[in-house]
């Protein structure tokens, strides 16, 4: 009965741990009401490093006074040119404009600003504009929504009126400069928005001398505001390739001293563009537009430092890490999908000739020295993503040659990880390499998202503040090797216990994984711990044995769906600005417009299927199993055969990894950075399998499989009883240990068992989960392991034929 009941039981617990991880949120800042007037101040193109008290006195002073954070110029477009980064304010939603773009990537012609009365200005390409981005941009951004907010706004340059034109065109107020005295202008209405120019350029005294033009203009702002007004300062875009973090100040009531933040982010210090226009309407008391923002109100929070050097070099620090990330990434994956293709290839010959054969037909077993070096090799490519991770905790960034410096580091941590795992207990055991790196993964990444993901952000195996697409939690290759290595450890404790408790540590393991991964406090991937629930449910239905059937697969799908349905009926219930994802996601199919969300990720997934190397990880390892593991020859079926929570681990992974990718708009790259994990170290241990495929075994005294029990040693070769997850001796090197071919005693010997070389260390029963084999045992489960076993001949079997 209780067997009957058990997937049931799992799918609940699943269930529960998933909803619990997700439907939990750290208290947010409600943003109230703190000004009368707000100021939005912007210099397109000014970076924390154009920021100093001989060039920008002014700027320096408000920062010392105000909250500071690194501004993320993300628009619909990219690079943000400045009239997109205006046109992205006023929208409060991803923008961009619609002229023509250059070489550069930014509109070639300048925006027409019409006076007809003298008061306001007219955009007469507003009209075009609007629908530009509500029919071809997949956004649905309404430019003018900051200004419909309010009853009157006023602009200050025609970048100023770009963001608070009205979506017919009409600007309330409008003036091509600072008059010489900017009080009554200022006070005229409740929102101003100023256009103080642009820093652009790559030299050092240019950029000086146009910080100061701009900072002289935020000097007669200051002076010239309003009573208690917030003023807010951004470095509105970028102005050269490639795109970098911007300056973002706030100056007023209850910005005292702080790092600016916002929902949108979830971490200090970082402020999105988006994130202005619902910031200005909060701290005015102003309800937001009907169609939400897709930014969130910014908030100042605490720990800042005293001192205002330090404050401003991490910003300052965090743009150099951005920009070094960005180039280095690329080449990174590169190599790495490189390497892995040329160890697959490599591994071809040693599969083909790496299962010893009964008599003198077979090929000459590969050397054991070899082989060791390509079971090191392959420890060392599945480490190599999460000692990138951890290279970051080196500020690489800061060198004249980071690139080469990043590289130093990975190494020495990729040695250090791999001697670690090669002299770690177990490691000669057939599952010893694949339980170390998959632990010591999941160890790596966990702690990072446990302390902050501080590694995670703007790391190269990381995400990017200057894409804009997340800030703090796990990254999109922090997912897959996280969801891979936390399956692939609950297989190898699963395999190590009583086949009915297989599907309990699957479920205690991966529920643990699925807490991390969507917690908000900690992963923040309601998508991912989705996806993550559905694999770890595959796995837990199958790790006990058995093939994934219509029943347990249904099983699994009712476990994501509940978790997916039980997260969104908690996130519906929040407020809208509170909701989290999905549950914007589903408003938005509520009120006819979710298509723009379907269309921006089949859009994402297609670009990032066709541009990334993640998708040759991917596609390699996918051939490298097909054409190479799962063949007769591969190994990789009697791996499964042999260990079912293995196969069970795995399977989970291909799900999640699938699930996770193409509902998050990441196409392949959660699978192909699980694959970077998972291929290496399945390809090792089908070698470590394949080299005992001819091991004699036979029962251990004094055991039987009594009342059904199975002895869950798991062993893959010949071994000791209860020997864990493999032979003590037989699952090193292979060539080093191979038992002599099978055949039967001389005519001369006596009657006794013949105990080949790698059954001194001990003897072992078959698991009852191990296929059987002509080869695999002498004696039947019955009889008497002391009793004299006649001499026979054993002959080669069709799969062994087939091999050589």
């Amino acid at each position: 009965m209780l067997r009957r009941i058990a997937p049931a039981l799992l799918t609940v617990l699943v269930v529960a741990l998933g909803v619990t991880a997700l439907a939990a949120r750290p208290p947010q800042g409600t943003p109230q009401r703190t000004a009368d007037f707000v100021v939005l101040a912007g210099i397109a193109g000014l970076r924390w490093e154009d920021v100093d008290p001989q060039s920008t006195p002014t700027l320096w002073r408000m920062a010392q006074d105000g909250s500071i954070g690194s501004l993320s110029v993300r628009s619909a477009h990219r690079p943000t040119c400045p009239v997109d980064g205006w046109l992205t304010l006023g929208a409060g939603s991803f923008a961009a404009w619609n002229g023509s773009r250059s070489v550069d990537g930014c509109p070639s012609a300048a925006v027409t600003v019409e006076q007809p009365d003298g008061i306001g200005a007219n955009l007469p390409d507003q009209e075009s504009v609007v629908q530009y981005n509500q029919q071809r941009l997949p956004w649905g951004a309404l430019p003018g929504s900051l200004s419909e907010s309010v009853r009157c706004s006023v602009a200050v340059g025609p970048g100023a009126a770009v963001a608070a034109a009205r979506p017919f065109g009409r600007v309330d107020r409008y003036a091509s400069g600072l008059p010489t005295d900017p009080r009554p202008l200022l006070g005229s209405c409740v929102l101003s928005i100023v256009d103080l120019g642009t820093v652009e350029g790559a030299d050092p005294a240019t950029r000086a001398e146009e910080a100061r033009a701009a900072d002289a203009e935020l000097a007669r702002v200051l002076a010239a505001r309003p009573p208690r007004s917030l003023v807010l300062v951004a470095g509105i875009s970028d102005t050269t390739q490639p795109a970098r973090l911007h300056v973002a100040v706030a100056d007023g009531p209850g910005w005292e001293r702080g790092w600016l933040t916002s929902a949108s982010t979830g971490r200090d210090g970082y402020l999105q563009l988006v994130d202005l226009a619902p910031t200005a309407l909060a701290a005015l008391g102003r309800p937001m537009p009907e169609r939400l923002f897709l930014g969130r109100p910014a908030i100042s929070t605490g720990d800042r430092p005293a001192d205002l050097t330090e404050a401003i070099n991490a910003p300052a620090n965090a743009d150099r890490e951005a920009a070094a990330q960005r180039s280095v990434s690329g080449v990174f994956f590169a190599l790495l999908a490189g390497a892995q293709v040329l160890l697959a290839i490599a591994m071809l010959p040693l599969l083909r000739r790496a299962r010893p054969h009964a008599g003198p037909a077979g090929p000459t077993p590969v050397s054991g020295r070899i082989v060791a070096v390509m079971e090191l090799l392959l420890v060392a490519v599945a480490l190599t993503v999460p000692a990138a991770l951890l290279a970051d905790a080196v500020p690489w960034w800061r060198g004249e040659h980071p690139g080469w410096i990043f590289a130093g580091v990975t190494a020495l941590l990729v040695a250090a990880g791999t001697a670690a795992v090669r002299f770690a207990p177990g490691y000669a055991n057939t599952l010893g390499p694949l339980g170390a790196v998959a632990g010591l993964t999941t160890l790596v990444v966990g702690l990072d998202v446990l302390t902050g993901a501080r590694l995670q952000l703007n790391s190269v195996v990381g995400y990017s503040a200057l894409q804009g697409g997340r800030y703090a939690g796990l990254s999109t290759v922090g997912l897959g090797v996280f969801l891979a290595g936390a399956l692939v450890t609950g297989g190898w404790f699963a395999q190590r216990v009583h086949r009915g408790w297989r599907p309990a540590v699957m479920v205690a393991v991966g529920g643990l994984a699925v807490v991390v991964v969507g917690s908000p406090y900690l992963g923040a991937d309601p998508v991912g711990a989705i996806a993550l629930t559905a694999g770890v449910s595959v796995a837990a239905v199958i790790s006990a044995g058995g093939w994934l059937t219509i029943s347990r697969l249904a099983w699994a799908t009712m476990a994501a769906l509940a978790v997916g349905i039980g997260f969104a009926v908690v996130d519906l219930r929040r407020p809208p600005g509170e909701r989290g994802s999905l549950g914007r996601f589903l408003s938005a199919l509520g009120d006819g417009t979710g298509g723009f969300a379907v269309h921006r990720s089949s859009t994402e997934n297609f670009e990032t299927l066709v541009n990334s190397p993640l998708t040759v990880l991917a596609l390699a390892g996918g051939l490298l199993v097909w054409f190479a593991l799962l063949q007769p020859w591969g190994g990789l079926m009697r791996l499964f055969g042999i260990y079912p929570a293995v196969r069970a681990a795995l399977a989970g992974t291909v799900v999640a990894a699938v699930l996770g990718g193409v509902l998050d708009g990441a196409a392949l790259d959660v699978m192909g950075a699980a694959a970077a994990l998972v291929v290496p170290m399945a390809a090792l241990a089908s070698l470590r399998v394949l080299g005992h495929a001819a091991d004699r075994t036979r029962p251990a005294a004094g055991r039987s499989r009594a009342n059904g029990a199975d002895d869950e040693s798991g062993s893959g070769g010949v071994g000791p009883v209860g020997g864990g997850d493999g032979p003590t001796g037989g699952g090193g090197p292979l060539g080093a240990v191979h038992p002599r071919p099978i055949a039967g005693p001389p005519s001369s010997a006596p009657a006794t068992l013949a105990q080949p070389a790698s059954d001194t260390a001990g003897e072992r029963r078959r698991d009852a989960d191990e296929p059987a084999e002509p080869t695999a045992s002498l004696s039947t489960p019955d009889a008497d392991p002391t009793a004299p076993v006649p001499p026979r001949q054993v002959s080669r079997s069709s799969t062994e034929v087939a091999a050589s």
